[in-house]
Parts: C-alpha cells; sequence; structure tokens
C-alpha cells in the first residue's frame, strides 16, 4: 500500500475482501483529504492492484 497524495494504492490479493478493503480505502481518502466520498474515485490499476483517489479528470 502506498500514499502519494491524494491517491491511495492497495494490492488486494483475496477477493472475498475486495469491496471491504476498497470500500475502507475510499472512506480513508474523503477523510485525509476532507471530501464527500462521491468525489473519491476507484481505478483498477493493474492485476489484483486498485488506485484510489481524487481524480478530477475522470468522468
Amino acid at each position: 500500500m502506498s500514499f502519494e497524495s491524494h491517491a491511495l494504492t492497495l494490492k488486494i490479493w483475496d477477493p472475498a475482501t475486495l469491496d471491504h478493503t476498497l470500500d475502507a480505502a475510499v472512506v480513508h481518502v474523503s477523510a485525509k483529504t476532507n471530501t464527500p466520498k462521491d468525489r473519491v474515485k476507484v481505478v483498477r490499476s493493474g492485476p489484483d492492484t486498485f488506485t484510489v483517489g481524487l481524480f478530477e479528470d475522470i468522468a
């Protein structure tokens, strides 16, 4: 796991924990950046790798 400015990158090996882990990451990034959860996006950035963060350019 790494935290870069307004993004958090996670490698999630266990598919059973995927939803819970990503939900927790959205809450974490939202709290750290003091923004509403609906502005936080999840992007699959590789195999079993997800980036959670504020992505203003993603529609």
